[in-house]
């Protein structure tokens, strides 16, 4: 087998190591906390052990595991790295090869309730005509693309790493997807291939004001506000991963309940919920993410892609020419502004949605998929 093999891949996740999670979960050491502070100071007490004996009790692995297995899945070395990857091809000869990529402390389970609307959207209500090939990849380093065994793994080596993987699969034009990590990667691909890359949808992009702004409106300052506000009190998480992600690895590769709650914070504090994350995303659903993290044991390579992003060399990024889409989630972790966005980006679509948040494709899919469908309408091209 030589590097550029493609291979079949199916999660099995030995039942020994199913056990070992229940008995872990069991024999948890619990912290105290200050009464009253909700999630303040971080996941309360009683929400995370009532999900835990939840995951230990009733959360069924090997029915998601079965879900995750119903689309097709390969795994291939790309750099070096062993590269997972969903490839769901659409029954319609036209359609659009199109690339979707997730974040942290995301993965692929995000995707799974949009990967057949966008691949048959005939089978779901839609145009036969706004049809894609889609491949969802693991991100080098986290789930089933990991871990990593060197260093180097910043976010544009992923986005070269997702380039080769579509030139491997034969696609000489393709779209791009993501948010979070995802949003970046597919960004750098815009840069990086620009010569075969569609077009660009994002539901996530940063952006501080430029010294140059002139004065801001109030839609503009709140914005920037927000923005401000979690560099100030949200991304402590952030700065741990980008500079000591092995002392990180220890507790959370060891303790499921402190895997469980390192990611349960963000889908409390980055969906449209209210009162905790199961307002937005499905309690299955968001455990199957957990465990595609724990099951892997990839917690610190996950990390991992902060840290080498924070210490790689720093290149301005000239302005692409590649025509981009954004889609705004009101609970999103930052709003951006448009005419900022424009300075770096080829901004020909713009969607502002009254609900939904960081995980747009697991809160509302829908509107993710009705979405792509319209930004890439007038890009396509006879394949």
């Amino acid at each position: 087998m030589t590097d550029a093999a493609i291979q079949p891949f199916r999660i099995d996740v030995p039942e020994a190591d199913l056990e070992d999670l229940a008995d872990r979960l069991a024999r948890t050491r619990w912290p105290d906390e200050v009464p009253g502070t909700g999630w303040t100071y971080g996941v309360p007490l009683g929400y995370l052990r009532d999900l835990a004996e939840y995951w230990r009790t009733t959360y069924e692995w090997r029915v998601h595991e079965a879900r995750l297995n119903a689309f097709p899945q390969f795994t291939t070395t790309i750099d070096g790295a062993r590269v997972h990857f969903l490839h769901v091809r659409s029954p319609e000869p036209g359609a659009l090869p199109l690339v979707i990529t997730h974040g942290w402390p995301g993965s692929v389970v995000e995707f799974m309730d949009i990967l057949g609307p966008l691949s048959d959207p005939r089978s779901h209500g839609g145009d036969p005509a706004d049809a894609f090939h889609v491949v969802c990849p693991t991100i080098p380093g986290f789930g089933f693309s990991g871990p990593t065994r060197d260093t180097g793994w910043d976010m544009r080596r992923v986005a070269r790493a997702v380039a080769a993987l579509m030139e491997r699969l034969g696609y000489e034009r393709y779209g791009a997807h993501g948010g979070d990590w995802g949003a970046a990667v597919s960004g750098e691909l815009a840069r990086a291939d620009a010569d075969r890359v569609a077009g660009v949808h994002v539901t996530m992009l940063f952006g501080s004001a430029p010294a140059d702004a002139g004065d801001l409106d109030e839609e503009e300052r709140g914005r920037l506000d927000r923005l401000e506000q979690f560099r100030r009190e949200g991304q402590g998480y952030g700065a741990i991963q980008s500079t000591r992600p092995q002392t990180l690895a220890y507790g959370l590769t060891d303790s499921p309940a402190g895997q469980l709650a390192w990611i349960v914070e963000k889908f409390k504090e980055w969906t449209d919920s209210a009162d905790a994350p199961e307002d937005a995303v499905d309690r299955d659903l968001l455990l199957t993410n957990v465990m595609v993290y724990w099951v892997t044991g990839t917690a610190g390579s996950s990390a991992r892609l902060y840290y080498e992003t924070a210490h790689a060399a720093r290149v301005p990024a000239e302005r692409s020419a590649v025509p981009m889409g954004v889609a705004v989630f009101p609970r999103e972790i930052a709003l951006p502004i448009r005419r900022f966005a424009e300075r770096r980006h080829n901004v020909v679509h713009w969607s502002e949605f009254d609900r939904g948040g960081h995980f747009a494709a697991m809160e509302e899919p829908d509107l993710v998929v009705g979405d792509l469908r319209a930004f890439f309408r007038g890009l396509r091209v006879a394949q």
